[in-house]
């Protein structure tokens, strides 16, 4: 309802377009917060259709006593870049999670064959799409096809994901569940973007910020900034080592955890 005074006000101002368009009725939009465009949008928290825990773990670390870290790469596997982070931890006996890209996987799937024995890897969906942006159907089908991929070229089905940039909504977190997925954040970041002109400090920042049960988010494709991580891979692991860190894979760093308090 609009008042008299705020009519006369918007008639002064706008015309009686602009009055006649604040005093009707509110309807559904296509487009509005409570309504899905044809591709993406606003994507609901409610399941109807399906009945399983109810509940999804979501986490940025975890609390524990133990010098644990997980160092975790989005977005490949791609040439050049994977290779040269394998290499890295292979030489090192060092793990890793890495959240990959279906399409890319099955792409690369020669290029990775038996390489991510010692490491665990999680769904990043299969097109890096965001998930936010996608109706039930589209997260499922961005799941699905990432999930078979995995446990095709990998061997193990994934027990993780990490949505692109981090993006969630309600239907992320549903299917999610469906899958029996932990959703993975990170608590901390590679910031290669700062060390551009002086690749080599990076190693002495990422040991900085490190905390007992920390995430730590870097990638193994993508920009060329971020090559700064992986030509000074070696030094960033042997430091964090050095300074009394142990590096688990995401699932082994949940294992050792305190239960999450609120």
């Amino acid at each position: 309802m609009v008042s008299r005074r705020e009519l006369v006000r918007l008639l002064a101002a706008g015309g009686a377009g602009a009055a006649a368009a604040v005093a009707a009725p509110k309807v559904r939009s296509w487009f509005g917060p409570d309504r899905l465009p044809l591709d993406g949008g606003y994507a609901p928290a409610g399941n109807e259709l399906g009945w399983h825990n109810g509940a999804v773990r979501v986490l940025w670390h975890v609390t524990t006593d133990r010098p644990l870290i997980a160092l975790t790469f989005d977005d490949g596997p791609e040439p050049d870049w994977t290779p040269r982070v394998l290499d890295a931890l292979d030489e090192l006996d060092a793990k890793a999670t890495f959240f990959v890209v279906g399409e890319r996987l099955v792409r690369n799937a020669a290029l990775v064959k038996g390489r991510y024995a010692r490491h665990e890897v999680g769904n990043h969906t299969w097109a890096h799409k965001d998930l936010a942006q996608r109706d039930e159907k589209g997260v499922r089908d961005q799941l699905r096809r990432c999930h078979d991929a995995v446990a095709e070229h990998v061997g193990r089905a994934p027990r993780l994901l990490r949505p692109p940039w981090g993006h969630l909504a309600g239907t992320t977190l549903t299917v999610a569940e469906e899958f029996g997925y932990d959703v993975v954040m990170w608590s901390q970041r590679m910031r290669e973007n700062l060390f551009v002109d002086h690749p080599g400090g990076i190693v002495a920042d990422t040991a900085d910020q490190a905390r007992p049960g920390a995430v730590i988010l870097a990638h193994d494709t993508g920009p060329k900034d971020r090559l700064v991580c992986i030509a000074n891979l070696k030094g960033i692991v042997t430091e964090l080592r050095t300074r009394g860190f142990e590096l688990v894979t995401v699932s082994e760093l949940l294992a050792a955890g305190h239960p999450a308090t609120t």
